[in-house]
């Protein structure tokens, strides 16, 4: 499969199918996410893989009740080390990082047959408690991994012409 396709194909799954997730499958997903660019190339991301059942299951709780989270047998925590640095836009640089991290794993995981969601909606406190991430660290998103039952349809996408501007925005 090639990128485009990859990103064509990409869905936010929330129902998985009771079925674990092959070792060597998560491996090429987080290396995906390993390889990934950041800021000085300092690849301050951590990720917390959750597949106790019973930890799914409460940090489905602290993301707002999401329950579909504790389905999927395995959840990544994309967590940050340094929440300090700031880019020259303005930017969080690991709001930043994490994301192109993050994402990078979304298009493998479509490779590798399985589904993600990205999850923004969490009570980062309670999840920090829950899986023991220190509490200078931030939490940047949560990730449910498996099998899709179902693969959703394509949702509606804006044309080129409506979000893209040259030269001027206009």
């Amino acid at each position: 499969m090639n990128v485009f396709d990859a990103i064509k194909l990409r869905r936010s799954i929330r129902s998985y199918q009771d079925k674990p997730v092959e070792e060597e499958k998560l491996l090429r997903v987080l290396e995906a996410g390993r390889l990934a660019p950041s800021a000085k190339n300092l690849q301050e991301w951590r990720y917390v893989i959750v597949k106790d059942k019973d930890l799914r299951k409460k940090v489905a709780v602290a993301a707002n009740n999401q329950y579909f989270l504790a389905e999927a047998p395995v959840i990544i925590v994309g967590c940050a080390t340094m929440a300090d640095y700031v880019l020259t836009c303005g930017q969080p640089a690991h709001t930043v990082d994490v994301s192109i991290s993050m994402d990078h794993m979304t298009l493998q995981a479509v490779e590798e047959g399985l589904g993600t969601c990205w999850i923004g909606a969490f009570k980062e406190d309670e999840v920090k408690d829950i899986l023991n991430i220190p509490k200078e660290m931030r939490i940047v998103e949560i990730m449910p991994l498996g099998y899709p039952k179902f693969i959703p349809d394509p949702k509606p996408r804006k044309k080129l012409e409506e979000i893209v501007f040259y030269d001027k925005y206009r």
